[in-house]
């Protein structure tokens, strides 16, 4: 269930998206595109580059003593078996109808198009979130519950707090209306919050369970909705009193924040995500603010309806593992997580939770590109090409790789009289291991400039 509150885009707890959909182009029938050791045909839906392509065999969120593979564990734990099943070495390549169609996305939906997603081909895409695996997990049941880790990917911007690949964990607990003693969810559920441990949480929550704003699904009955809501509740504080218990101590250890008994400090806001109804965010007190943790809700019906196990009724939750790993660790830049540098990989231990202690600060290195977008003749006087941001942000990452720290729109300008677009962007070149040389500098931005000529005919400026 993509309902994860990612540190990378604070506004995608499920999958939103933007743009249209991509032409239908063709390719040589001989192309072909290796992806995992595998080849699949090219087309003109192809547009996974090869620095995107190279991250699949990274696992970060299953290397051991890596910060992302730590905070997994942690969250991991909270869910155990046999209740609970974990899948987290799922494979990234899935098929459109996994990614998109298992979860009701319509044909013409914007989050099919090229400029956010990366595909191999038509069929064949990089997951965007762990739910490309929900309907067959559901199938499968396997357990009652499971939890879902993995790497994600989608184009996005490039700053100290977005890549294009990034690490979510969902988790989901169903009852099946066929399994429970007399078809009694409610009775079932209740059974197993009074079996849950206790805790010494200060919860904040005000709201009615449901309400039109919040509604209740006509396949639930209220006291069904109400008492998942509570086990789902219930199981996320627990969470929170797990990983926020470490970070705390961590923070003590640090001299980042003085010792005391204060306990810990919850609350949950109502939000809206399309999968779940009720639904609500968790945000939680932590170093005198409100943050937001994760997002989550009563799952909907048609879910399980168009997996073929219409009886099952539950919760979800999706959090965004690189948010976690931030705030536990106190990681300042998210480029950190896919560093090679021992002096960053070596502060961190399996099990264990420790603050992050920067290693040098390089200087950073502003450079503008600006440039006029290509036009197709038109007796309107021209059409403006079609040019998205994350174009420039592919363009960037593709040439500059993680040496580019920040990339932003300064200017955009159309000119009266011909219509024409042109657009200004400031990149910040600073390395994580060294200070880049003017030379150096200059000959990465360059070859931006030249890879904007070559792949969308801009006219520089």
């Amino acid at each position: 269930m993509s309902i994860a509150i990612q540190q990378v885009r604070p506004s995608s707890h499920f999958c939103h998206f933007c743009t249209t959909s991509p032409p239908q182009l063709t390719a040589p029938p001989d192309s072909t595109i290796e992806v995992g050791g595998v080849s699949y045909p090219r087309d003109g839906w192809t547009n996974l580059p090869p620095h995107i392509a190279s991250c699949i065999s990274r696992k970060l969120h299953l290397t051991p003593s890596h910060p992302l593979s730590i905070t997994r564990a942690l969250v991991e734990c909270q869910f155990p078996g046999p209740t609970y099943k974990a899948y987290n070495q799922l494979s990234p390549i899935v098929s459109v109808h996994q990614n998109f169609d298992s979860l009701g996305f319509p044909q013409d939906h914007s989050g099919r198009n090229k400029t956010d997603t990366y595909y191999i081909n038509k069929e064949t895409v990089l997951r965007t979130h762990t739910s490309a695996h929900q309907a067959d997990t559901f199938v499968a049941g396997e357990s009652d519950g499971f939890t879902i880790a993995a790497d994600v990917y989608r184009r996005d911007a490039v700053d100290r707090s977005h890549y294009p690949v990034f690490h979510q964990m969902e988790g989901a607990r169903m009852w099946s209306r066929s399994e429970v003693p007399n078809g009694n969810i409610t009775q079932a559920v209740w059974e197993d919050i009074e079996r849950m441990p206790k805790h010494n949480l200060k919860v904040e929550d005000s709201s009615p369970v449901f309400h039109d704003g919040n509604p209740l699904q006509p396949e639930h009955s209220a006291e069904e909705c109400e008492a998942i809501a509570t086990h789902l509740k219930r199981s996320l504080e627990g969470v929170v009193v797990e990983v926020f218990g470490q970070a705390k101590k961590a923070a003590i250890a640090a001299g980042e924040v003085k010792e005391d008994d204060e306990s810990l400090k919850v609350r949950w806001i109502e939000a809206y995500f399309p999968f779940t109804s009720p639904s609500w965010e968790l945000e939680v007190f932590w170093q005198d603010d409100w943050l937001e943790l994760l997002g989550c809700g009563v799952v909907k019906q048609s879910l399980p309806v168009n997996a073929g196990v219409p009886d099952k009724v539950g919760w979800a939750f999706g959090v965004g593992l690189e948010r976690v790993a931030m705030l536990l660790f106190g990681i300042p830049d998210i480029r950190l997580f896919w560093s090679k540098d021992q002096r960053f990989l070596g502060q961190f231990k399996e099990g264990q939770i420790s603050r992050f202690i920067p290693f040098s600060k390089y200087p950073p290195c502003y450079k503008d590109v600006a440039f006029w977008l290509k036009t197709s003749a038109s007796p309107a006087g021209g059409a403006l090409h079609q040019f998205h941001e994350n174009d420039m942000m592919e363009v960037v990452r593709d040439v500059a790789g993680d040496l580019a720290e920040d990339v932003r729109l300064v200017d955009e300008f159309i000119h009266p009289k011909t219509g024409r677009k042109s657009l200004c962007f400031r990149i910040n070149y600073r390395s994580l291991e060294k200070t880049l040389t003017n030379e150096e500098t200059n000959s990465l931005h360059e070859r931006v400039r030249n890879a904007l000529l070559e792949r969308y005919g801009v006219e520089l400026r």
